[in-house]
């Protein structure tokens, strides 16, 4: 009876009608890669999708990367995110991103008291 059941859902997810994907065309696509870890690539979109990022070799053998990519909002402003990518992670940058709320003032108290403990040699068990 299970299996009976298992192939009428997959009958019906096989089944179920799919929306059209729109085809977006690639206006540019520049790539350079020298073989020894150093790179860069730029491609555009006719939709508005702007992307690049030149890579280098890391210090202890990871890419370190350094790029941007652009793509239009519903409202037709352009979002645009800056990132890093290297041995200390992925670190992007942009106004889109969330921020964390600021601490309360109570407990930034809590952490210079804390600093100053450590800084004291002051600890505990």
């Amino acid at each position: 009876m299970k299996l009976v059941v298992l192939a009428c859902l997959a009958a019906v997810v096989v089944a179920a009608p799919r929306p059209q994907q729109e085809i977006i065309e690639i206006v540019r696509d520049e790539r350079q890669d020298s073989g020894d870890g150093n790179f860069k690539y730029e491609f555009e979109t006719a939709n508005g999708i702007v992307v690049s990022a030149v890579g280098t070799p890391g210090e202890t053998g990871q890419s370190n990367i350094e790029g941007v990519f652009r793509f239009p909002l519903p409202d037709g402003s352009i979002a645009e995110v800056r990132y890093v990518a290297d041995e200390n992670g992925f670190k992007p940058e942009s106004d889109l991103l969330p921020t964390p709320y600021p601490l309360p003032a109570h407990a930034i108290e809590q952490i210079a008291i804390a600093e100053q403990q450590l800084a004291d040699g002051i600890t505990f068990e």
